[in-house]
C-alpha cells in the first residue's frame, strides 16, 4: 500500500522542475515531426517524383492520423497507463519518422508517414492523462501549460530551423535531416522512467471509448475543431490568399510571424495559466478574437490582412491550451485520457475536414478566400457551444 501510494504521490516543488522539462521535452515532439515536413518537401519531391497532393499529403495525412490515433491511445492508457503509453507511442513516432529518412519510393514514404502520425497521435491524450499522476492539483493547468509551450515551439523550431539551420550541417540531406530530428525523441522516451511515481500498470482495466454522453467530449471537440481548423486551414492557404491580393511577395514573412504567434502564446499561458484555464470566459473571448482575425485576413489589405492573420494564430494558439487543460481539472485522473482522446478524435477530425472542404469550394470557384470563409463559417456555428460548458469538476472527481 505504501509503495502504491509513493508511486502516485505528486513530487515536492523541488523536484518539479526535471518533471517539467520532461514535460517540455516530450510537448516539442508533438509537432517537430510534422512541420518538418513542408520545408523539406520540395526536396522529397524531386527525389521521389511526388505529385502535388502526395507532397502536401506529407502534411497533411499525419493531420489526418491525430484524428485516427487518438482512440488507439487511449485504449493504451487504460490497459498500461500513461507513461508507458506516452514512451510507447515516442518509440512508434521515431519509426516512422526516421523511417521516412530510409524509405525507397513513394508506398513507404506514405507508410511511413502514417506510423509518425499513429506515434504523434497517441502521445497526444497520454500527455494530459500523465498530469494528474506527476502533479499536485494546483499544478494541472501550469503542466498543460509547459508542454504546449513545447509543442507551439516544436512548430516553430521544426518550420524555421530547418533549412537554415540543420539541413546544411547534414550536407544538404533531407534523409539525413529527417533522422537528426527524430532520433533524439529516443531518450527523451527513455528519460520518462527517471521519475519514480506511476510505474505500476493501472490495477483495473478503465473505460477507454469516448463517453458520448459526456456533453464536454463533443462541446470541446468542436470547440478544439475551430481552433485547429482556422489555424491548419489558413496555414494552407495563406500563399494562395496572398497571391490572390497581390502580395505574394510577403509569403515568407507572413508565414514567420503566423507561427511566432503560437510560441507567443504559449508564452503567456506559461503565465496565465492558474488565472485563465477553467474559466468559459477566456474560451468566449480566444474564440471570437479568433474569428474576428480570421476574417480580418479576408477583408483586409496588405499588411493589415497579415497582421489580421497574426492575431488569429496567437489567440488561436491560447484558446488550444485553454481546451487542452480542461480535461485533467474536469474528471477523474483515470478519466482524463478517454475525455482527451475523445476530443482530439472530434477536434482533429474537424481541423483536417472543414479546410479540406473549403478548399474543394475554392477550387470550384476559384477564389482562395472562399475556403476561408468556409472555417469562419464552421466557428460561428460550433461558437455558440463555448456559452453552454460546465466547467465545475464533475461528481466523483474530487477523490483521487
Amino acid at each position: 500500500m505504501a509503495e502504491q501510494q509513493a508511486a502516485t504521490t505528486p513530487p515536492p516543488p523541488a523536484r518539479l522542475l526535471p518533471v517539467a522539462v520532461l514535460l517540455w521535452l516530450a510537448g516539442l515532439y508533438l509537432r517537430i515531426p510534422v512541420l518538418v515536413a513542408p520545408p523539406l518537401a520540395p526536396f522529397i519531391g524531386n527525389e521521389l517524383a511526388l505529385s502535388q497532393a502526395l507532397t502536401g499529403a506529407l502534411t497533411t495525412l499525419p493531420i489526418l492520423m491525430l484524428a485516427i490515433g487518438a482512440m488507439p491511445g487511449s485504449l493504451a492508457i487504460s490497459r498500461i497507463g500513461p507513461r508507458n503509453t506516452l514512451a510507447l507511442a515516442m518509440v512508434i513516432m521515431v519509426t516512422g519518422s526516421a523511417g521516412r529518412g530510409l524509405v525507397p519510393d513513394t508506398l513507404t514514404l506514405m507508410i511511413a508517414s502514417a506510423v509518425m502520425g499513429l506515434g504523434v497521435a497517441m502521445m497526444q491524450p497520454a500527455l494530459p492523462a500523465l498530469l494528474p499522476r506527476w502533479l499536485a492539483p494546483h499544478h494541472l493547468a501550469m503542466g498543460t501549460a509547459i508542454y504546449m509551450n513545447g509543442m507551439l515551439m516544436g512548430e516553430f523550431i521544426g518550420a524555421g530551423m530547418t533549412l537554415p539551420v540543420l539541413m546544411p550541417l547534414l550536407d544538404n540531406s533531407w534523409r539525413a535531416t529527417l533522422m537528426a530530428w527524430s532520433l533524439p525523441a529516443l531518450l527523451i522516451a527513455a528519460a520518462l522512467f527517471l521519475p519514480k511515481r506511476d510505474l505500476a500498470r493501472p490495477v483495473r482495466r478503465a473505460a477507454w471509448l469516448p463517453d458520448w454522453k459526456n456533453p464536454l467530449t463533443l462541446r470541446l471537440g468542436l470547440l478544439l475543431g475551430l481552433s485547429g481548423s482556422m489555424f491548419f486551414g489558413l496555414n494552407a492557404y495563406m500563399g494562395n490568399l496572398l497571391e490572390q491580393q497581390g502580395q505574394f511577395d510577403r509569403l515568407s514573412e507572413a508565414l514567420f510571424c503566423y507561427n511566432l504567434a503560437q510560441v507567443a502564446a504559449s508564452l503567456v499561458m506559461l503565465k496565465m495559466a492558474r488565472l485563465w484555464v477553467g474559466r468559459r470566459s477566456s474560451i468566449v473571448v480566444a474564440a471570437a478574437l479568433s474569428m474576428l482575425g480570421t476574417i480580418g485576413a479576408v477583408l483586409l489589405d496588405g499588411w493589415w490582412s497579415i497582421a489580421s492573420a497574426t492575431l488569429m494564430s496567437f489567440v488561436a494558439g491560447i484558446l488550444l491550451i485553454l481546451l487542452v487543460a480542461l480535461p485533467p481539472l474536469l474528471v477523474r485522473s483515470e478519466e482524463t485520457g478517454r475525455l482527451s482522446a475523445g476530443t482530439f478524435l472530434v477536434g482533429y477530425t474537424m481541423a483536417f475536414s472543414v479546410p479540406m472542404l473549403g478548399g474543394v469550394l475554392a477550387d470550384w470557384s476559384g477564389d482562395a478566400r472562399h475556403a476561408i470563409m468556409v472555417m469562419v463559417g464552421y466557428a460561428l456555428l460550433v461558437f455558440p457551444l463555448a456559452f453552454t460548458l460546465d466547467l465545475r469538476r464533475q461528481a466523483g472527481s474530487a477523490a483521487e
